[in-house]
């Protein structure tokens, strides 16, 4: 039997986000909300903090942590930035964009999978960037979960999945964009490459760079090869409840299948509803699609079913983001 969650949650009271950054500067975990999902944070620039991340997520090392500072005037504490960098951290941070930059040595090799690169960005999460700042140190955080499972996106998603390893939860409300951030390699800024799509699309990226960037799904990777950034193995946000995605969901598709199967669409489908029906938004908005889909899934993991089928989504932008997570969490 799991053991039971001794997590406890804190509201984001001044006294609260005092006593959390307290337990930061003395080495200690804490569970935080950010806009994308919730992430398990630690004091990036020790290297005995960092390892209990990995402790507690059962995470390995070859995946390496994004830092989260709180202002643009810290990047220079954390990673060497190139032109490119900064104009992009100018329009799109705080927010969901994480860089790949060459780091500073002052970053620990843990943190960074024992690569000369790191990743960097400033969470537009008003309590984590507040909680940053009291605790006077960046923060390194991967997403508060164990490793390889579904993304968590609410406080309670945390204290459910690792409520018995660690002991303070920062309550933030629901993440409200709901998928990981976007991640763009700037070690080269002649050629700026896409290694994780996000919120901010690859196109806004490109605008912003006034040059293209490249992005095509990486091959199949191991857990026992360093990575140059999170989120990149092949089977990730992961179900444990088989998942099987398809095109499109069709009539005859849920004809052949029995009541424990469910099925997950993107928009609200028509007609009357079963019950092991469901969809991430009613209008089939993607941003909306995109802020469910994590919590969606975690619902049907743990309703009992023995198998799920969700279809992919179609278009730009959040779509791309989507079927990649989707992708990830289906594959075996």
């Amino acid at each position: 039997m799991p053991r039971k969650s001794t997590a406890r949650l804190f509201r984001g009271t001044p006294r609260n986000l005092s006593y959390l950054a307290r337990c930061l500067r003395a080495g200690e975990i804490v569970g935080v909300p950010t806009e994308t999902v919730y992430g398990l944070a630690a004091d990036a620039l020790n290297p005995a903090a960092c390892q209990k991340i990995f402790v507690a997520k059962g995470r390995p090392t070859t995946d390496p942590l994004i830092v989260h500072i709180s202002t643009l005037a810290e990047l220079d504490r954390i990673a060497i930035p190139n032109a490119a960098a900064l104009r992009l951290a100018k329009k799109f941070w705080p927010g969901p964009l994480t860089l790949i930059l060459p780091k500073n040595p002052a970053v620990p090799a843990i943190v960074s999978a024992g690569l000369p690169s790191v990743a960097v960005r400033i969470p537009a999460h008003p309590l984590f960037r507040r909680l940053i700042r009291l605790s006077g140190c960046p923060l390194a955080a991967p997403s508060a979960n164990p490793f390889g499972y579904i993304s968590p996106t609410t406080a309670e998603h945390v204290r459910a999945s690792l409520g018995s390893k660690i002991s303070s939860i920062l309550d933030g409300g629901p993440a409200y964009i709901g998928l990981e951030s976007t991640i763009l390699d700037l070690r080269n800024p002649a050629r700026p490459r896409l290694l994780r799509p996000g919120a901010i699309s690859r196109e806004a990226l490109a605008a912003a760079l006034g040059r293209p960037v490249a992005w095509r799904r990486p091959k199949a990777t191991k857990s026992n090869q360093a990575q140059i950034a999170p989120g990149l193995l092949t089977r990730h946000y992961s179900p444990r409840t088989t998942l099987l995605l398809h095109s499109r969901l069709t009539p005859s598709l849920l004809a052949q299948s029995g009541p424990d199967e469910a099925f997950l669409f993107i928009a609200k489908p028509s007609g009357r509803m079963a019950k092991n029906i469901f969809w991430l938004d009613a209008r089939g908005n993607l941003r909306g699609a995109a802020r469910r889909l994590f919590a969606q899934l975690r619902a049907l993991d743990t309703a009992g079913y023995r198998r799920l089928h969700a279809e992919y989504a179609t278009g730009e932008g959040p779509a791309e983001a989507i079927n990649d997570r989707l992708r990830r969490a289906a594959a075996v």
